[in-house]
């Protein structure tokens, strides 16, 4: 987990995020790179629970609360703009949210007033599919409906350390002039052929963390991408984006 302070100016940058918005959206959709579904799945609960799906943490880490409500209404209307784009959905009446949606949360709104909808990602990790699901969703920003991909531009848990740097470095360079593009397909194409990108598998073992990314900027449309925060972590550079912002 790292030194004490690790995680000090991520969580002070999140803290300040929600100020940056226009205005308070009234509701969230957030793809967790904790949740692989195949239909994609929906969170479609009144209350969702917490799900703590970490493991040898403190124990009053497994005593959090976040009682953000959820939103059934909003779940049907994402269910249905997936299945018009394309992408096979399903509302899931159990399952509550991950950490991947209230550890940043907590932050972010530490009232947990926005009604939440949890979105997973689709079996078979497809970043084209990912980019599809961001376009089935597009509309929704329009309705004052905030999409947030919550993942890490840099997961390799065994390869954290001081040898971890010059491969995040180079894949987060890489990754940065692909989301900052002028040239939105140049964005897309270069996003669907992430793996050939320097440091890539290294950065990444396995993509799940990298494809919430692909959602924002599938939703994104024609709006520019812009690197919002970046630090190091554990000796890796990690950077957080937006879009139309």
């Amino acid at each position: 987990m790292g030194p004490p302070d690790t995680w000090h100016r991520m969580a002070a940058w999140l803290k300040r995020l929600s100020a940056t918005l226009n205005e308070k959206p009234k509701g969230i959709i957030v793809i967790s790179g904790h949740w692989e579904a195949e239909p994609v799945a929906i969170t479609a609960q009144a209350a969702p629970p917490l799900l703590f799906d970490y493991y040898g943490f403190p124990p009053e880490t497994y005593q959090l609360k976040y009682p953000a409500p959820g939103d059934p209404l909003l779940a049907r209307r994402i269910a249905d703009l997936l299945q018009q784009g394309g992408v096979p959905a399903q509302l899931d009446a159990q399952r509550g949210f991950d950490h991947g949606v209230f550890i940043p949360f907590k932050l972010i709104y530490p009232n947990a007033e926005v009604p939440i909808v949890q979105v997973s990602l689709k079996a078979g990790l497809r970043p084209e599919q990912h980019l599809q699901m961001g376009r089935s969703l597009a509309p929704l920003r329009r309705e004052g409906v905030l999409i947030v991909g919550s993942g890490m531009s840099y997961h390799n848990l065994r390869g954290f350390g001081p040898t971890a740097g010059a491969v995040s470095d180079v894949f987060d360079t890489w990754l940065s002039n692909a989301v900052c593009t002028a040239d939105i397909r140049a964005r897309e194409e270069s996003l669907i052929a992430w793996q050939s990108a320097p440091g890539a598998r290294q950065a990444h073992p396995r993509e799940e963390h990298l494809l919430p990314l692909m959602v924002a900027a599938g939703a994104a449309g024609d709006d520019l991408g812009k690197k919002l925060f970046q630090d190091r972590v554990m000796g890796a550079t990690v950077s957080a984006f937006g879009f139309g912002v």
